[in-house]
C-alpha cells in the first residue's frame, strides 16, 4: 500500500522544494520506489532533477484535462516525477467552478498510489486550491520550518488549517513531522525556535535538522539533488539522516 505525503508551508523560502527533491532521492537510494508530484507552478522540483519545465503533458493536464497520471510520469536517474510549470497557475482559476474541485488530485493519484512506496507532493507557498488538493490527496504532511522569529506563528496557522481539513474533507490526514530547516547551531535564534516548536509539538519534530549549506543551495542550478551533486556536504548528510529517520518512523506506523 503506497502512502502520499504533502510537503507544505504557506511561507516561501523555507525549504519545501529542497526537502522534496532531496528526501525523495535519499529514499530512492534506500531502495524505495518514489514519485514526486510537482504541484507548484514555479516548477522548481521539476528543474531541480534536470527535467525540462516545458515537458508536456504535465500535472496541469492531469488536473484540468483528465490525462492519466501514469502517462505523465517522467523517470529520472534520481526518482520518478510528475512535472509542473507556469501553466499550472491557470488551474487556480479554472478549478474554482469545478464540482468536487478539492479532490481532483486525489482522484488522479489513486490509480497509481500502490505502484510506489511513497508519493510526495511539492506544494506552492500558499494555502489555495492546489495546496488544498494536495492536503485532500495526502495521508500525511511534512512541514519544513525555517529557524526564524515568525516561524511559530505561521506554523500555528498551518496546523489549524490541517486540522480543519482533517475534520471536513480528509479524515485520514495526519501530521507526519515538522522539519527544522536553515538551522545554524551557532546562533541563539535557531536553538530558541527549535525549543519553542518542540515545546508545542514534541516528538512530531524530527531530530534531523537541515543546516544552512552553500552546496545545498547550488545543487538545483545543476539539476541535481544534493547527494548527486556533493555527497560529502553537510546538506547531503542531513538528508540521508532524515531519510533514515523517516523510514524508521514508517516501520513504527506499519507503513
Amino acid at each position: 500500500m503506497g502512502k502520499i505525503i504533502a510537503i507544505v508551508n504557506q511561507k516561501g523560502g523555507v525549504g519545501k522544494t529542497t526537502t522534496c527533491v532531496n528526501l525523495c532521492h535519499a529514499l530512492q537510494l534506500r531502495g524505495k520506489k518514489i514519485l514526486l508530484c510537482d504541484c507548484d507552478p514555479q516548477g522548481n522540483s521539476t528543474s531541480g532533477v534536470g527535467v525540462d519545465k516545458n515537458t508536456s503533458p504535465n500535472i496541469y493536464d492531469v488536473i484540468m484535462n483528465g490525462v492519466e497520471a501514469e502517462k505523465v510520469v517522467v523517470k529520472t536517474k534520481y526518482f520518478s516525477i510528475i512535472p509542473a510549470n507556469r501553466e499550472l497557475s491557470g488551474a487556480l482559476v479554472e478549478l474554482v467552478n469545478m464540482e468536487g474541485r478539492e479532490f481532483v488530485l486525489k482522484r488522479a493519484l489513486e490509480p497509481i498510489k500502490d505502484k510506489f512506496n511513497y508519493i510526495f507532493i511539492d506544494c506552492p507557498p500558499s494555502l489555495e486550491l492546489l495546496t488544498l488538493n494536495a492536503l485532500c490527496a495526502a495521508d500525511s504532511v511534512i512541514v519544513p520550518v525555517q529557524c526564524e522569529y515568525f516561524a511559530l506563528e505561521g506554523l500555528t496557522d498551518l496546523i489549524g488549517t490541517i486540522k480543519t481539513i482533517n475534520k471536513r474533507l480528509n479524515p485520514e490526514l495526519k501530521l507526519e513531522g515538522i522539519l527544522m530547516t536553515m538551522y545554524d547551531p551557532r546562533t541563539k535564534l535557531s536553538i530558541e525556535v527549535e525549543n519553542e516548536i518542540k515545546k508545542f509539538f514534541g516528538d512530531k519534530v524530527y531530530n534531523t535538522k537541515i543546516p544552512r549549506n552553500v552546496r545545498l543551495s547550488e545543487a538545483p542550478s545543476h539539476g541535481k539533488p544534493i547527494i548527486a551533486y556533493d555527497m560529502s556536504s553537510k546538506g547531503s548528510k542531513a538528508y540521508f539522516q532524515l531519510a533514515s529517520e523517516f523510514v524508521k518512523a514508517q516501520k513504527t506506523q506499519g507503513k
